[in-house]
Formats: structure tokens, C-alpha cells, sequence
């Protein structure tokens, strides 16, 4: 009975986003605490255990996601997204345009928030489409798809980093096997991909042209480059020198303390306020007033994402996903193939990939430990599902079909096409990395 309640519960959590349009971080709420009531929890803890869900949840990804916010909007307003993204297009040439597109945005989308990375690269795709007269959807497929893979299975963003705290995966091997993973998905649902969408023809509506920042007060390549990976660089060394040191010794705890995703974030945001922001003559202050402009952006998300950690906190109080993990055992499903299911289902109906992600999470916790699997590839797994065949009722879906002003047909045969080949080619690398990892 238990678990038929929640599963009305997630139902119902679907209606409310998808149907009535509730505010996802409201619907959370609402839901939380119909489940608490139905699965017997008493009154007097219900306020107790969605405020400790809330807690737990963003208290150890307020400063990942906030400072990634802020580092994004740096690398946006201070033209070093723009400067990389004309370095790899004197690198590859035009003869390999798409390639170099396709780089940008995996490159500048690994610091950016989707939507921030979204309308800063679609001026570009315009103008590169323009300048060799090509199809602009052919020509910016393989960069969206860039950003979308980043947005979905690789930390800092939003729903990557929730999910690696909900499953207590290693931030910095998720990052690596991601990276791993995302490389092929992005080739096949990129370049390769776009090569069928030649003729649909996206003219560019004069609304959507922002204004470039002048070469001169661009950053440089190299500390463009340098301040958006730094990041990556940081937990990358970090996870791989760690293993071959004395756990003991003053190095491996130095690199352990630095390699916090937090801390790793906090000194990410010091160096990029420094490199692009002073060393290239922007006060402190419009560094500041950026920062206050990218909290704004995120905040939503911060919201969602608790209201997630609401619903899971009611489930482990009321002793349920105990029983959702052996009533998942029983099927014979592996553990990735079922939490990439439930995502790509939710996903679906709600639209939104940090939902989806996070109430699959929520439901696959309790099969985490006693299957065995790595939670660093169940984030993978999940993160994948999310992205699933997004549709008219996904926002990245009215954007994308918008700026590229295209029917609803034309969207569904590139964009939501494109969504669903990074999702099933996320779980077929996730899949294959097992065999490799285990």
C-alpha cells in the first residue's frame, strides 16, 4: 500500500507541473506533505522532516551552485566565452565549422547554467550560418548539444550536483566518467546527427542579436580558457593524485581539503574575479553587481531543488523507500537501465530535466546500496534520462523552436530528435564504462 501511495504521490506531482503549471519548488511542497499524511507519519514531525529535508539538501550545494552561477555569468559578461568560442573557430577552420562549434559549447558549457550558455552561443551560430550560407539548425545542433549534455550529466550544474549529493557519488570521479561519457554522445547527437537537417531552413528574427564585446577588451584565449576550466582542472588533479599518496600524509590531506567541491568552487570564483574580472580592468564592484545578477538566475533552481530534498526526506522518515528498494530488487531490470526509465518517464511528463532527475533520485536511493551499483554512473544513468525527448511542454523546447524560428515540426525533428539520441547514447556509454570500472 505504501508504495502504491507514492507512486499516486509522484503521479500527482507530475498533474501539478504539467497540467496546472504549479511553481515546481510549491508542487514539491504540496506533495511532501500529502505523502507525509498518507504514509502515517505524524502531524507534529511533518514540519520537522521537510525542514531537515531542505537543509540536508542545499547544505552541501548552496555554494556549488551559487558560485557556479557566478562563475558562468563572469565567463558570459566578460567576453571569455566569446573569446573561446572565436579561438576554436580560427582553430578548426571553416571546412570543420560544426566541430568547432561543438567544442565551444562543450568547452563554455561546462561553467554555464543552460540557459545563460543557450542565448549567449545562438548570435554566434547565426553568424557563422550567415557568413558560409548554411542552415543555422545545422550548423548550431552539435554546440546545443554541447550544452545540453554538460547540463545534464556534468557537475557543478544544478541537477548533476544534487544528484551526487543524494547518492554521496565522488564529485570528482562523476565529473571524469562524465566527461568520459559525453564525449562520444555529443559526436553522435552533434555533428553526425545535424547532417539529416540540412534543408530545414531558420531564419534568424532581428530580436535575438545581442551585442558583442569589442576584441580589444576581450580576456585572453589562454585566460579564457584557463579561468572557465579551472573547475574541472582543480578535481581532476585532485581525484587522480589522491589514490597514489599515504592518506596520512600533509599532501594527500591538502589535496583532499582543496578538492571539496566547495572550496574547489570558492577558489574557481577567487581566481575568475581575478583573472576576468581586475587583471582586465573591470572593477570590483561591476564584478560584484555580476555575481548579485547571477544568484537572481539560480535562485529558482536552489528552490526546486530543495523541495526535492523535501519529498526524499518524507519518503526515508516514513520508512517507505526501505520498501521501494526491495520491491525494486525484485525486478529483473539492472539498477542504471531502471533509474535511466524513471527519469526518461518523468521527464516526459513534466518537462523539466532537474525535476526529473531529482524525483528519480529520490526513488532509487534505496537501491543504490544493496545493488551494488556505482553511484557515480547512477547519476550518469539518471542525468541521461532527464534529458529524454523534450517537448512542448520543456522550455528549452519554446526556446530553441523561437530564437531558431522554426514550426513545431522542425523542433520535434531537430531538438527534441537531438535530446533523445544524448539520452539513450548517456545510458549506452554508462553501461559500457561499467564493464570497464567494476
Amino acid at each position: 500500500m505504501s508504495i502504491l501511495i507514492v507512486f499516486l504521490c509522484i503521479a500527482f506531482l507530475i498533474l501539478l507541473i504539467s497540467y496546472y503549471r504549479f511553481n515546481a519548488f510549491l508542487a514539491f511542497l504540496v506533495v511532501s506533505v500529502i505523502a507525509a499524511i498518507l504514509l502515517g507519519i505524524p502531524a507534529v514531525e511533518i514540519s520537522k522532516s521537510i525542514t531537515r529535508g531542505i537543509g540536508d539538501m542545499l547544505g552541501s550545494l548552496v555554494i556549488v551552485i551559487a558560485c557556479g552561477a557566478m562563475l558562468g555569468k563572469l565567463v558570459a559578461d566578460s567576453g571569455a566565452a566569446q573569446q573561446i568560442s572565436s579561438g576554436m573557430m580560427q582553430l578548426f577552420g571553416p571546412r570543420h565549422i560544426q566541430w568547432a562549434l561543438m567544442l565551444t559549447g562543450f568547452i563554455i558549457g561546462i561553467p554555464l547554467f543552460y540557459t545563460v550558455g543557450f542565448v549567449l552561443v545562438v548570435p554566434l551560430i547565426f553568424a557563422v550560418a550567415y557568413r558560409h550560407k548554411l542552415s543555422a539548425v545545422y550548423v548550431g545542433l552539435p554546440m546545443l548539444a554541447a550544452l545540453s549534455v554538460t547540463h545534464g550529466f556534468l557537475p557543478p550544474h544544478p541537477s548533476p550536483a544534487a544528484l551526487v549529493a543524494q547518492f554521496n557519488a565522488h564529485i570528482g570521479k562523476t565529473l571524469l566518467y562524465g566527461i568520459i561519457v559525453a564525449i562520444p554522445t555529443v559526436i553522435i547527437a552533434g555533428p553526425l546527427f545535424a547532417k539529416t537537417l540540412r534543408r530545414i531552413h531558420a531564419p534568424m528574427l532581428p530580436t535575438f542579436k545581442s551585442t558583442a564585446v569589442e576584441p580589444e577588451q576581450l580576456p585572453s584565449l589562454t585566460n579564457s580558457l584557463l579561468s572557465s576550466l579551472f573547475p574541472v582542472i582543480l578535481l581532476s588533479v585532485v581525484t587522480l593524485l589522491v589514490p597514489h599518496l599515504e592518506r596520512d600524509s600533509y599532501a594527500a590531506k591538502a589535496l583532499i581539503l582543496i578538492g571539496d567541491p566547495s572550496l574547489v568552487m570558492l577558489l574557481s570564483l577567487l581566481v575568475a574575479t581575478l583573472t576576468l574580472g581586475k587583471m582586465v580592468g573591470t572593477s570590483i564592484k561591476k564584478v560584484m553587481d555580476t555575481y548579485a545578477d547571477a544568484i537572481k538566475d539560480v535562485s529558482i533552481l536552489l528552490l526546486i531543488i530543495s523541495g526535492s530534498g523535501a519529498l526524499k526526506q518524507i519518503l526515508t522518515d516514513s520508512g517507505v523507500s526501505v520498501e521501494i528498494g526491495f520491491f525494486l530488487n525484485q525486478a529483473d531490470i539492472h539498477p542504471l537501465v531502471l533509474g535511466w526509465i524513471i527519469a526518461c518517464t518523468i521527464r516526459v511528463c513534466v518537462g523539466s530535466a532537474t525535476v526529473a532527475g531529482l524525483t528519480a533520485a529520490g526513488i532509487m536511493i534505496p537501491l543504490v546500496g544493496p545493488s551494488g551499483v556505482d553511484p557515480n554512473l547512477m547519476v550518469l544513468a539518471i542525468g541521461a534520462g532527464s534529458l529524454m525527448f523534450s517537448h512542448v511542454n520543456d522550455a528549452g523546447f519554446w526556446l530553441f523552436k523561437e530564437y531558431f524560428n522554426l514550426s513545431i515540426s522542425d523542433t520535434i525533428k531537430s531538438w527534441s530528435l537531438m535530446e533523445s539520441i544524448v539520452s539513450v547514447c548517456g545510458l549506452a556509454g554508462v553501461m559500457i564504462l561499467e564493464q570497464f570500472i567494476q
